[in-house]
This record gives C-alpha cells, structure tokens and sequence, in this order.
C-alpha cells in the first residue's frame, strides 16, 4: 500500500516534466527560421525592415532573410553563452533533483516500513547519486575549459575569442588562424565531425519531429561527451556514407521514390505585355520578392511511377497525333532509357521487344516514313541473327525501292558483317541500289514537261538524283579501299563522261549505253588524261574522221571508173573450204600448237619446283608450305602498300601501257588492271539537274584530294558519309588539327603531346599526290568545258596546278606555278572576271601582292562594259580584294587599311573602280554606307524568297568589313546578327553559303575577343555548334576558347554532351586531340576510343579503329593491347585494305609468321586486290647477293 502512494506521487512529476518540454519544444518550433534560403515561406519571419531600418527598400525581399540582416555578433554572442546556458540547464536540473530527493525523505519519513532487502526504490536513488556526481565532476571541469579553440561536436562556430561579441568591429567575416586540434591529434578529420547520409522520407518528413531529433541528438552530445563515440561509429558503420552499398543499392532500387521538380510548360498563348495575371495562391514556393520563386511542379514518384506516368503520356500523345514521327521515335528512345536501368537481361529484351512493337504500330500507321523505318530495322539489329535481318531488309528495299537513305543503311549493315562479307556480293548490292535509284530518276524525269529546264527542276528529282550521286561515290570510296584502285578511278572517269559530256541525240538509254560502250573500248583519251576532248566532242571528230574515209574511197572509185565484176568475199575461206586437204594441214598445226604450249607448261612447272626447292619449299605440300619469317611478311606488306601507291590509273589493253608512265612488262598483272565496259556498265547512269552533276565533280575532286572551297554545307548527306568512310585524315582537317596541337602544345609540358603525328599520319607519297595532281588538274579542265564560269572548279584548277609542280603547303618559288596556265585561260576567256579574282588571290598567297592589286585593278576597272550576269559578281570581287589588303596589313600597315576602305567604299557608293590614291573622306563613307544599306535591303527580298548564293553573302560580309574598318567591331557584328535574323534557323542549317557567313562571324569575334565579353565569343561558339555539329572549324574554335579561358572539366563535359546527343566522327577526333595534346592519362584515352566505337555506325569507321592501334603502340606502348584491338578493327572493317596492312607493319613485334600468313589467307578469302604475291619476295632474297 506504501509502495502505491510512493509510485503515485512520482507521477504527476514526470507528466509535468514532460508536458514543460513539449511546450518549450513547440515554442522553438514556432520561433522564425534563420536558414539562408529558405524553401517554404513563413509569415512569420521577420522583415527587413523591422531588422535593419537603414536597408534599402528596393532592395530584393530575399535579401531580407535574418541570415543576411542579423548582427554577426550575435552569433558570437552565441558562441560565448553557449557554457553558461549549459550551466543554468545543469543546476535547474539538479534543483530539480534536489526537491525529488526531499519529497522522497518526507515519504520515508511518513511511511517507515520494516527493514528489509534491497528494493528498487533504493537502486534508482543510488543510479541518481551516481549520476549527480558524475554532473559534478563535468561543471567543474567545464569551469575552466575554453571552448573557443576546441573542435567538438556541439560547437557550430569558431571565433578567437568570447570577448569578440562584447567588442564593436566592422568585420562580417573571420579567419580560422588557429587551426582545429583534432586534426593534429587524430591525423584527419574528427570521425564524430564527418557528415553522414540520411535519405529523404516523404512519410517521415515532419518538422516537429526532425527538431525533436536534433534536441535529443544535442542533448546526448552535450551530456555524454564522447562516452558513446563507438556506439556512433557502429551507426555509421551500418549506414554508411552516401557511396555505400546500402544507398546505392536503395537508390537503384525501383521503388525508390525521388522528389523532381518539373519546369512547366509555356501557353502557346500570346499574353499582351500589360496583362497582370491573377496570383496564383497554389503556386509552390512564392520568393520574398512577392514574385514566384519557383512555378515548378514538384513531383514525387519512384522510378516505376514515372515510367508508367510518361508511357501514359506518350499513349495519349500517339492516340492524338498518330502521324507525328517525332512522338513515335521519342516514345521508342524513351524504352532505350529504360532497358539501360535494367539490370537483368531478360527484362532488357522485354523492353527491347515492346520498343520494336512500338516502331511496328508507328510504321504501320505510316508506312513511307523513312526515319520510322530506319528506327525499326535498328531495332532488328539488335534482336534478330543476321539471315534474318537481311531477309527484313530485302523486304523493305522491295517496297520502298527508291529510297536512297533505306539503301545508304543497309549497304552499311551488309558491308560491316564480317561473315557474310566479300567484294563481289558487295558489288550486287550496289549494282541493285544504284539500279533500283536510277530507274525511279528516269521515271520521275519522264513525268516532267519537255520545255522545263533542268536547271528549274522540281526539287524532288534533284535530291534523288544527289541520293543517287552519293551512293555511287560510295561505290568508288569502297573499291578504293578494297584495294581496285584502278576500277574506282574508271567509274569515276565513265561516270563524268556519261553524265556532263553525253552527245546532244535524242537516244534511247539502251542506244546510248551501246553507244558509250563503242568509245571505252576505242582509243580515245578519257577524262584526266592528256589530249582527253570529252565524249561527244570525241564522236563528233570520229564521225568526222569517217565521213573523210568515206569520201576518200568513194573519190578513189570513182578515179578507178569503169565496170569491176562481182566481187567474190571470203574467198580465203572458200579455198579452205573447197579444198579438205587444207582443212587437214590446219588441224596439224593447231595440234603442233598445243603440244608446244603443253610442254611450255611442263618446263615452267619445273623450273619452278626446282626454284621453290633451292628456296627450301616444297612445291607437293603447298597447302601446308609457310613462311616461316616475319620480316619476308613485313617486306611483302610494304612491297603491296608501294604498288597501291603507285598503280591505280587503268591500263589500256591495246597499248600496254598505263597512264602513269608504268610498262607493261608484268603480264598478267597489268591485264588486271584492265577495266573493261562490262566492268563499269552496271554502274552508269544519267543525271539530268545541274546540281547532281555539279555534286559528282565537286566530290570528284575531293575523293583524289584536291583542294576545293566549301561547296556543301556539313549537315549534308555527304559530308557525314565522306566523314564516316575516312581512312586518314583530309588535308584540311589535318592542318586544322596540327594547328590545335600546335596551340595546345604551348601551354602543356607533358611530351606525350608530340605523338599526335604520329597517330594522325603523314601526307601521302610525293609522286603519288604529283601525278594525282596533274590527273586533277586535266579532269577540271575538262570539266570547265561543261560548267563555264564557276570559281570553285577555276580555284580548284590553279590550285591543282600549284600541288603538281610544288609540296603541299610550299611556298618557296618566286613566280607562282599556276600563272602560266591562269594567264592561258584568261586568254581564252577575258570576260571572266571571277577567274581574275581567283587568279589575284593565288598570286597574294604566294607573296606577289603587287601583281594580285594589277589583276584586281584590271579586272574591277572594266566590269562595268561586261554582260550583266558577270556584273553581278562584281561583289565577289571588291569583297576577295579587301581581304587581301587586310591580310597584307596583318604587321600593321596602315596603307593597306586605307586600301580595303578605298576598295569597300567603291563597292557601297556604285561609283565607277578607280585604283587607290588615298583614303575615302567621310563624304565619301557615308555614300557608300548609304549604298550599303539600299543593297542590304535587296538581298533581304531575295533571302526572303529562299535564294542564298555567293554574291549575296560577299556583299554582307563586305558591309560587317566595312563597318568594322569604320566605326569600329561592334558594327560589323551587329551587321552580320541582322543578317542571320533575316533567315530563318531551318534553312540556316542546310546552306553552305550561311555556315560560312557564321564562320566569318565567329572569326571576327575571334579576332577581338581581347577587347569583346568572352561570353559573347563564347555563346556564338556554342550556336555555331547547334546548328551545325559537324563542323571542324567550330570544334577547333571552340577547343581554342575553352582551352584559354576555362577549365578542362567544363570542356569535357561538353564533348561528352555533344558525343552523346550528337555523335560524329569530327567531334570524337576533335576530343581524342585535345586529350593526347595534353598529355592525359592513358585510361581516360581509352575510355573516349571504346565509348565512340561502341556506338552505332561509328563501330565501322576505319580511322577511329587506326587512331586507336598507333596509341596503343606509339604512346601507350602496349602491343599486345594493340593486338587485341586490331583483330577487333578487322572484324569491324573487313573491306579496308590499310586498316589490314596496319596488322602487318605496326604489330610486327607482337604477330608471329603464322598468324601473318593466316591473315593474308583471310584477306584472299574476303576477295581484297593483293598485287604482290609472297614467292616475288622470296625471290628478291634469292637474286640479291
């Protein structure tokens, strides 16, 4: 009964103790918050105002946070009391304990009880004493305890001193001069001071309950001290950082739901600029400017949930608009993202299943949908076996048999199967692709007027036919590489003649076929060889020639006069005929032929055992007879890289004798390089738009190297696929990769840098590019017959000129090469001016800037008597000459400025040319300003109707160099932003003439970026490299930038964007440079080399596959890793010849003789040309003393 009233009047104690602490925990509670930004806004906060009445009031009300306007003091104000608060809570409590432990002895006092054991009243008040004791010994120790100094859990902020918050300072801020001595004690960071990781909650997330945590936590830090630091240290054990595998694993689980703050999306709606809307009460998160800090949605869903929300999403959208491709194909990318958080491989195909359905649904409801058909034989590819896809494939082609871009794929699907591959099964698909796109051409020219010129042609024929154009040098680009050189320099040759130099008949396709076939297997010169006339200039001059024979004999019998009698023909075989013991004697001799041939044979075949014999080979077991050394391999590799080099213009059967100067002294080796009409008339067709023909030629000259101005834009078809081909880099994109090894060399020491040239190549042999070179400059020649008047064919020519007598990039010759043949043409044509504009600007590269203002000044003087269709490249011109005095006055020569403002100023006021006498006065500038404006407004109406050419963009470019020489840069680039504002971004990206405009535009920023905002040079870089992502010069210019003024993770991280979204072989060199020029690690290397081949069609590109075999040898020094790659390469690329020789030369120390001999065995098997056969190399052995 006493132990009852005792328990009864310890209750209403604890009830009381703990009510006083909830209260005083919900009083905190609603104290205002003092975080530095706060997410969820409090009415209740203090206002700026009432904390600092001298704040400005215009300032923004974020500003007016108690984190911002509260007196530092305060904190170490704070910091000094800490102690002494802690002191009053420890004596209130032993107060506290005191009146417990007399009401205890008033108890005993009224209700003694007899003496018996122990109870568990006397064990609490023993606990109590122990405990009071123990609160003792810690005040007086805290007494004399600084806590300034001392990093311990509990202390949040670091001052020198506790008299700091009694002193008035200016200063906001404090330095940490002393240093923590826990970090000298332990050797690191306290472990009761490293931040642990605890998950976000949505069902746990309460604010009284978070602060009642903190409390306790406080509480037991405060009180306990480091009594159960190993009770912590198991915690975080058990927990763990945020890199633990527990996290990590709760993380990826798919159940895990996230917080996503979802942006909203913008009203199509046009809202007048005085409309103030209503405030939206229900917005999440309002600022304390009175404005929203945040309309966002804030959604919080597991990764299930959103999978199931955006594939509600997308049903709704494909219902809604069934023929939108782009929804389809982001429906189809967004299965993509799924399968890759999908570890089991069996829900990858799941995923990979219902990706495929979804494509068959899209494909289905639009069945002539390219992009939608690509998606889903891509899909195909990664499920079904090869048979199988090329089955789907064929039965695609046959439904859609003229689309050029289903045929470009799946050439490229059939070309990189390693198994299925061999030259001639390739040569069928193409013949078939360019048949089945040849016929639609026809089909669809046919359905055209007759009176309608072909310059005028619908649109559609004309992208055929440049579909049709890029297929065949495809073809060209693989035989090339296969090895048949001399057949793709044939298709080249019988494609030009076909297509720019066809006879002015009205034929069949059939007659004119028969027709051609007659001139390639006469002996008239084709195109690029010397004394080559054309085709139909040829058939003219040989139905001439037959005409002159005719006539002759027909003069000759009528000299004769007079009846002759019958003619009797055959009469030789009539004898033979009549006679049997003639037909005997004939069989004799063919018998004695044989026989002479047969024991011909015999004797060879014996002197030829006899030599493999005295060789040490067995001519019985040849099957089993190897090689048994590896230098015989790599000499018979370098012997058959030379012969490339060497042979690859046909041979004529009749002569015996190539074009490249080579004696037919081999046999039957030159009747190989015989290129027959049946070996190119599958091949051959008939263009009919100016714009495929231009494309054939201009690409023409790209494929044998030569130097031609930018005639496409990089967006193009074209582009992309002769990026993709690429075997070694292009002389242009070579020199602009030196130049950025060059610049990033500068700043780095790392001599790892230096192997760049060694992993990009050289340039091609000297005699090779010379003969070349004059092939070119033959082609062009001819060609400028068929398309008169165009400067980049003209350029193109001179340039070809200059290489054939000069290295590439020499400039050592006093008179410049190509003056000669320029000054032959413009004889022949002295109303082209373009030619004496290209002419000029050839002279000033070579240094002759003299004789470049004699060809400018005559040939700006008289343009005005000439016809108006050469009057309007008179823009050209004026805007090619200033550019050349700027480049004169790069030293600072201020007459050569005087000159391109004198030059410009005609341009703009129309007056007539006269040569420079001095500079324009203002009078004169304003004319010409007013000139430019009027023009500008011209070639506004004409951009408007979709037409951009050269002279168009010369006279913006012309007007941004005028401004900028006059009023200074910032006028020049607000010329050219108004001109990029008249076009519209969709055809920006197609045009070539624009990607150069934008290119002038970042130069110029470029060139002033010392005195501009680096942001503006910065953000013109990176829309050049949206709009146009395969550009080289943007990605260089951009490389340079970053390189200067930023830091190398930014850089990366954009590459990595770009590689991702819009991956190309030019952005993968590009970031391949940039880390072998610094020197970076070897693993960060190899991860960009197997991210790029890991993608796509990037897997098949040749020169990805060879830049990374010379790393691996030349700089990371690793054959065997090499090897590795290189059977991989092969495996990829198996119609490269050079990626295959690679093996032989490169991994010489790494392959034995077997494999060596196993590798040409495979290379027969793929059918790829091998000019050299190893027995001439033993051979050489055997003759050589």
């Amino acid at each position: 009964m006493e132990l009852q009233v005792d328990m009864k009047m310890d209750e209403p104690t604890a009830d009381i103790t703990m009510e006083s602490e909830a209260e005083e925990e919900v009083e905190e509670l609603n104290k205002p918050s003092s975080s530095l930004f706060p997410i969820f806004h409090n009415s209740s906060t203090t206002t700026s105002s009432q904390l600092n009445p001298n704040q400005n009031p215009r300032a923004p009300q974020w500003l007016s946070n108690t984190s911002f306007t509260t007196d530092l003091s305060v904190i170490n104000e704070a910091v000094s009391t800490h102690y002494s608060h802690l002191q009053s809570d420890l004596q209130a409590e032993e107060e506290e304990e005191q009146r417990d432990s007399a009401t205890a002895n008033e108890a005993k006092t009224k209700y003694q009880l007899v003496d018996s054991s122990m109870s568990d009243e006397d064990v609490e008040e023993k606990k109590r004493k122990r405990k009071r004791k123990s609160r003792k010994r810690y005040r007086e120790a805290g007494a004399s305890y600084d806590y300034a100094p001392s990093r311990k859990p509990d202390v949040r902020s670091w001052t020198k001193s506790t008299n700091i918050s009694s002193s008035s300072t200016t200063k906001e801020y404090y330095f940490d001069s002393q240093g923590d001595r826990d970090n000298l004690a332990f050797g690191c960071i306290y472990r009761m001071d490293v931040a642990r990781y605890k998950l976000y909650h949505s069902d746990k997330h309460s604010r009284l309950h978070n602060y009642s945590l903190y409390q306790r936590n406080q509480r037991s830090w405060a009180f306990d001290g480091d009594t159960d630091v190993n009770s912590l240290d198991s915690k975080l054990v058990s927990g763990g950082r945020y890199w633990s595998a527990k996290y990590t694993a709760l993380e990826r689980h798919k159940n895990f739901k996230r917080m996503r703050i979802v942006a909203p999306q913008k009203s199509a709606i046009s809202i007048a600029p005085d409309f103030i809307p209503l405030s939206d009460d229900k917005a999440f998160g309002e600022g304390s400017d009175g404005g929203s800090l945040s309309r966002a949605l804030v959604l919080e869903e597991s990764w299930e949930d959103e999978v199931l929300r955006k594939t509600r999403e997308f049903n709704k959208l494909t219902r809604e608009h069934p023929h939108n491709e782009s929804i389809w194909l982001a429906f189809a990318d967004f299965q993509d993202n799924v399968a890759s958080l999908q570890p089991q491989k069996g829900a990858r195909l799941q995923t990979l299943e219902k990706k495929i359905s979804i494509l068959e649904k899209a494909a289905e409801l639009n069945p002539d949908n390219e992009e939608l058909l690509l998606g889903l034989m891509n899909a195909y590819q990664s499920r079904d076996s090869t048979e199988i896809l090329i089955g789907r494939w064929e039965k695609i082609l046959m439904e859609h048999s003229g689309s050029f871009k289903l045929w470009r794929e799946f050439l490229h699907v059939v070309q990189g199967e390693f198994s299925r591959f061999k030259v001639s099964e390739m040569r069928k698909m193409y013949a078939n692709a360019i048949k089945a796109l040849s016929s639609v051409c026809t089909k669809q020219y046919r359905q055209v007027p007759q009176t309608v010129m072909s310059s005028s042609l619908d649109g559609a024929i004309v992208q055929q036919e440049l579909g049709l154009v890029d297929i065949f040098v495809s073809l060209c680009r693989f035989e090339w590489q296969t090895g048949y050189q001399e057949l793709a320099t044939a298709l080249f040759q019988a494609q030009i003649e076909y297509s720019l130099f066809c006879p002015s008949l009205l034929l069949t396709e059939q007659s004119k076929r028969r027709l051609f076939e007659y001139f390639w297997d006469s002996d008239g010169a084709r195109v690029g060889e010397d004394g080559a006339l054309g085709w139909s200039t040829w058939l003219e001059k040989e139905e001439e020639h037959r005409q002159n024979v005719i006539n002759e004999e027909s003069s000759d019998k009528i000299e004769e006069g007079g009846w002759t009698g019958w003619s009797e023909p055959l009469s030789e075989s009539n004898d033979i005929g009549g006679n049997p013991e003639n037909i005997l004697d004939e069989n004799a001799v063919v018998e004695d032929i044989d026989d002479e041939s047969e024991a011909r044979d015999i004797e060879q075949k014996d002197d030829t055992e006899a030599l493999l014999k005295m060789l040490g080979i067995s001519a019985d077991v040849e099957a089993d007879g190897e090689v048994k050394d590896s230098t015989t391999w790599i000499r018979w590799s370098e012997e058959e890289l030379s012969r490339d080099s060497d042979q690859w213009m046909p041979v004529r059967a009749n002569s015996g004798i190539s074009n490249d100067g080579i004696a037919d002294t081999e046999g039957d080796e030159q009747l190989l390089r015989v290129i027959l009409f049946e070996d190119i008339s599958e091949y051959i067709f008939s263009l009919s738009s100016e714009e495929a023909r231009l494309s054939l030629v201009f690409q023409f000259i790209d494929f044998f190297g030569g130097r031609i101005s930018e005639w496409v834009s990089t967006n193009s078809s074209s582009w992309v696929e002769k990026t993709l081909s690429l075997e070694a880099l292009p002389d242009s994109m070579l020199s602009e990769i030196r130049r950025l090894h060059d610049v990033l060399k500068r700043t780095e020491s790392s001599p790892s840098g230096s192997n760049l040239e060694s992993i990009s190549g050289g340039l091609d042999d000297i005699s090779m590019r010379t003969n070349k070179m004059k092939f070119l400059r033959n082609a062009i020649l001819l060609c400028l017959t068929a398309c008169p008047h165009n400067h980049i064919l003209e350029e193109a020519t001179l340039v070809a000129e200059e290489l054939s007598h000069t290295q590439m990039d020499s400039f050592s010759f006093s008179v410049t090469p190509c003056r000669t043949l320029a000054k032959s043409l413009l004889k022949s044509n002295r109303q082209d001016v373009q030619l004496c504009g290209v002419y000029a600007r050839r002279e000033a590269a070579f240094g002759n800037i003299d004789h470049a203002r004699k060809v400018f000044d005559m040939a700006l003087s008289s343009i005005e008597g000439l016809p108006l269709d050469s009057q309007s490249n008179a823009s050209l011109l004026f805007f090619w000459y200033a550019e050349v005095e700027l480049s004169n006055s790069s030293g600072g020569n201020s007459e050569s400025s005087s000159r391109a403002m004198h030059i410009l100023s005609c341009l703009g006021s129309g007056v007539k040319y006269s040569a420079f006498k001095c500079q324009p006065s203002s009078v004169q500038q304003l004319r010409a300003r007013q000139g430019f404006k009027e023009r500008i407004k011209a070639v506004r109406a004409t951009w408007a109707r979709g037409v951009t050419n050269d002279q168009s963009i010369a006279l913006i470019c012309s007007v941004a160099l005028f401004e900028e020489l006059t009023t200074g840069w910032v006028a020049g680039i607000e010329v050219l932003n108004q001109a990029f504002s008249m076009v519209l971004p969709e055809r920006r990206s197609q045009s070539c003439q624009l990607e150069f405009l934008f290119n002038y535009y970042v130069r110029m920023l470029w060139k002033h970026h010392p005195q501009s905002k680096l942001s503006e040079v910065w953000d013109s870089i990176m829309q050049g490299l949206q709009i146009y992502p395969f550009s080289p010069k943007f990605y260089k210019a951009f490389v340079e930038i970053s390189h200067l003024h930023t830091v190398p993770s930014k850089l990366r991280l954009i590459f990595d964007d770009y590689c991702r979204k819009k991956p190309s072989v030019v952005v993968w060199l590009y970031a391949l440079t940039y880390e072998i020029s610094r020197g970076s690690p070897h693993h960060r290397v190899h991860g960009l080399f197997e991210r790029a081949l890991a993608s796509g069609r990037l897997h098949n590109s040749v020169i990805l596959w060879r830049w990374y075999i010379a790393y691996e040898i030349n700089v990371a020094s690793s054959p065997s890793s090499a090897k590795r790659v290189f059977f991989r390469a092969i495996h990829a690329c198996p119609w490269s010849k050079k990626l295959w020789l690679d093996g032989f030369i490169q991994l010489k120390s790494v392959l034995t003789a077997k494999e060596l001999s196993d590798l040409q065995e495979v290379m027969r098997d793929k059918e790829l040309n091998l000019r050299t056969d190893i027995y001439e190399i033993l051979l050489q052995d055997e003759i050589e003393p």
